[in-house]
């Protein structure tokens, strides 16, 4: 098996690792359910070296997240489900159908224009996939719920944010970003009154740190902020003024857990004012 640049090579070295026998024994004991996890990493680490600026890294780690696409295909295939051709198929399909302005007749002047024929023509097939699933009997009545279309294997800040703006769609929603900063205040509120009780329930100190959690999410919404962007933005800068307190205890001659809290507190602040 040599390797090469046309992906039914990648193709075939998945069959090949999936074959009984003469497979990898690893390979041969996932399950789509076992795969979920990796999925999901090399997701994350597309957006770590794209975020790092790092196109090598990025080469990299798009190969393993086709992997993935093609680990999950062949378990299909194995199954009689579908296979990597019919995942191919469907996604330049769809691409076609909701890009008329490129592929047909249709004329967009800005991208706004574009993202609404685009929304336009993803609830039709959305209606139209419903359909077809209550003529096979498989629409339930949990799978007819507003916000079933939200996946809820997403982070949970992103889960949130789409939760939010499904059901702003409707009108369930704030008209002013300051009402949520009251929100925000409320919540807060609660989660001080439960951590000041006698005997603080950890249960409930989590579910109002939740909902906190859940209406700043909100309030980045409202504010056209993504919050996990802002959230990755505070980190990556935590890691740099943390790191400055490490700079800190190298030049003194110390460590950082022989710092006290004050010394630790000056370097940061000389940090942050750089």
């Amino acid at each position: 098996m040599k390797p090469s640049r046309d992906v039914s090579r990648l193709v075939e070295i998945m069959a090949a690792l999936r074959t009984p026998g003469t497979g990898c024994p690893w390979d041969l004991e996932q399950d789509f359910a076992s795969i979920i996890p990796y999925t999901l990493e090399e997701a994350y680490e597309v957006a770590d070296a794209i975020h790092k600026g790092d196109n090598d890294d990025l080469r990299e780690e798009l190969g393993d997240l086709l992997l993935q696409v093609v680990y999950h295909a062949r378990m299909a295939e194995e199954e009689s489900s579908f296979d990597f051709g019919d995942v191919v198929d469907g996604i330049t399909r769809k691409m076609i159908r909701r890009h008329p302005h490129v592929f047909g007749d249709e004329k967009a002047r800005s991208s706004g224009m574009a993202k609404g024929m685009w929304e336009k023509i993803k609830a039709e097939e959305k209606a139209e996939r419903r359909a077809r699933r209550e003529e096979l009997g498989l629409t339930t009545e949990e799978t007819r719920r507003f916000l079933d279309e939200v996946p809820t294997a997403f982070p949970a800040l992103q889960e949130a944010d789409k939760l939010q703006r499904k059901a702003s769609k409707v009108g369930f929603d704030w008209n002013d970003p300051r009402l949520v900063l009251a929100k925000i205040r409320e919540e807060a509120d609660e989660l001080e009154e439960e951590l000041s009780a006698t005997e603080p329930d950890k249960a409930r100190i989590e579910d109002e740190l939740g909902d906190t959690l859940f209406a700043l999410a909100n309030l980045a919404r409202h504010l056209d902020i993504d919050p996990e962007k802002a959230l990755r933005k505070t980190n990556r800068k935590f890691r740099s003024r943390f790191a400055a307190i490490e700079d800190q205890a190298d030049k003194v001659g110390t460590t950082l857990t022989a710092m006290s809290l004050d010394e630790m507190e000056a370097a940061w602040q000389a940090a942050k004012k750089t």
